[in-house]
């Protein structure tokens, strides 16, 4: 048995120190410190700590500013060509009447639908990947953006048109494709590699699912199905991009919360149960996050192709981060679905091409540089 001796109390001891205390300054805090390509910093007032990448602010702003450059000139090109400076005053209630009319009512729809649904592609194909530590995770390699399409397919074909919106069906679809995924990769709980590959059986299903629809279907129905499935900006109405714009309005906030909790995943599920994080409580969460992101995405403009697999990629190059940053993958998104819409209007004159076809062209060669990656990397099979 031990004892702790302390020094008698007439004598200070070793740690005693004699003199009047010395106050705090609250401004003597912590001082911001730059270590590795990151700034960390901690206030008194308030009492907030945070951690700070230059990099990735700097290119979330030039990525902002592209994705605006991106959106005007989308704008700007149609039937009456306009300048950049008169689609800018339009914007804001400026410039003439007939300058205003085109702008806001005709042209605006296409152009939001283009750099909404790049956001919710964008940001869903990070979250999957964050939360499956695997680049080729995405919601076309997935079977979500497959459920999504054979909801409303099956909409189209069958002739539901007095049934439930678009918007409805492919978040019902979409949902159904998750849940599906979900329940066949869990074994004493998943993992992001069961996720992947469960997911990409349920894909083909779907796709065969669809055919089948298509082929059933009458010539007039094919068609505007087949259409619609391409991915495609023409004809977009503002009751088509409401919904979006109200989902992203919910479910952008709520995937940029769950971002503290999907680091502790990216660091493993063991560390990240000592952690205190519940693994499989965040992976449905995510999950949720990212099929409505898809859903009401696909609902508005189409399964526009590798948008989601490419963006999240893209954007943690650029960033220099270790996995895909949410908010600089929406943007890019952005950037990849307006700059391949405009593409597609002037590549063949006087044709608009579906913008899917253009996404895809773009696409392929990323899909085919990931799998070369991972098979350098001994993780591709």
């Amino acid at each position: 048995m031990t004892t702790e001796l302390s020094p008698s109390a007439g004598r200070p001891g070793p740690r005693e120190t004699k003199g009047p205390a010395r106050k705090t300054d609250p401004a003597d805090r912590t001082p911001a410190r730059r270590t590795g390509g990151r700034v960390t910093f901690r206030l008194a007032v308030p009492p907030v700590s945070g951690l700070l990448r230059p990099r990735l602010l700097a290119v979330s702003l030039l990525l902002l500013a592209a994705a605006f450059l991106a959106f005007c000139a989308e704008t700007a090109v149609g039937d009456i060509p306009l300048s950049l400076a008169d689609v800018s005053r339009a914007l804001v209630g400026g410039g003439d009447p007939g300058t205003q009319l085109i702008v806001r009512e005709l042209r605006l729809p296409r152009s939001l639908a283009g750099l909404l649904v790049g956001v919710a592609f964008g940001v869903s194909g990070a979250l999957l990947q964050a939360m499956t530590r695997n680049p080729l995770a995405s919601p076309d390699m997935m079977g979500i953006t497959q459920g999504a399409g054979v909801a409303v397919v099956a909409g189209i074909v069958l002739g539901w048109d007095g049934g439930p919106s678009t918007q409805v069906l492919g978040l019902f679809g979409a949902l159904a494709a998750a849940f599906v995924v979900y329940t066949l990769a869990w074994k004493r709980g998943t993992t992001g590699y069961r996720i992947v590959l469960v997911g990409v059986g349920v894909s083909w299903i779907c796709t065969s699912a669809t055919d089948y629809l298509m082929a059933r279907g009458e010539r007039f129905q094919a068609q505007a199905a087949l259409g619609w499935l391409v991915g495609n900006l023409n004809g977009r109405s503002w009751d088509q991009i409401t919904p979006l714009a109200v989902a992203l309005a919910v479910l952008l906030p709520t995937a940029l919360l769950l971002g503290r909790l999907m680091r502790t995943l990216e660091l493993g599920d063991d560390v990240a149960r000592g952690l205190g994080t519940r693994v499989q409580t965040v992976r449905v969460a995510v999950l949720l996050v990212s099929v409505g992101l898809v859903a009401f995405g696909t609902s508005t403009a189409g399964p526009v192709a590798f948008v989601a697999l490419a963006a999240p990629q893209v954007a943690q190059r650029l960033a220099g981060t270790a996995f895909p940053p949410p908010f600089a993958s929406g943007l890019t998104g952005a950037v990849m679905v307006l700059g391949s819409d405009l593409v597609a209007r002037k590549i063949v004159p006087d044709t608009e091409l579906p913008v899917g076809i253009v996404t895809g062209v773009l696409g392929a060669p990323v899909l085919l540089w990931l799998l070369i990656r991972a098979n350098r990397a001994g993780s591709g099979g």
